[in-house]
């Protein structure tokens, strides 16, 4: 099974959220429902980065990374696909 860290933008207010999942178009489908506590007043999202691993661990780890970056250079490069 498929194991994705996507980057979601809000339409709203232009922030972002960074999540993993196994199914990402459910996911995505999820924070636009206004279901996801953390995301629902900042709807709608539409999905800016995706990344496949292969397990859930990797999945995960490469999320806390990406967190990390959030509002760097490095952060903004990947966005961008510099």
């Amino acid at each position: 099974m498929s194991y994705y860290v996507y980057i979601l933008r809000s339409l709203k207010d232009g922030g972002y959220y960074v999540g993993s999942t196994s199914e990402v178009g459910k996911r995505l489908d999820y924070h636009n429902s206004g279901r996801q506590r953390s995301t629902k007043r900042r709807i709608p999202f539409t999905m800016v980065y995706i990344e496949v691993h292969s397990d859930r661990s990797s999945a995960e780890r490469r999320e806390r990374q990406i967190k990390s970056y959030k509002g760097g250079e490095a952060f903004r490069r990947l966005i961008e696909g510099v």
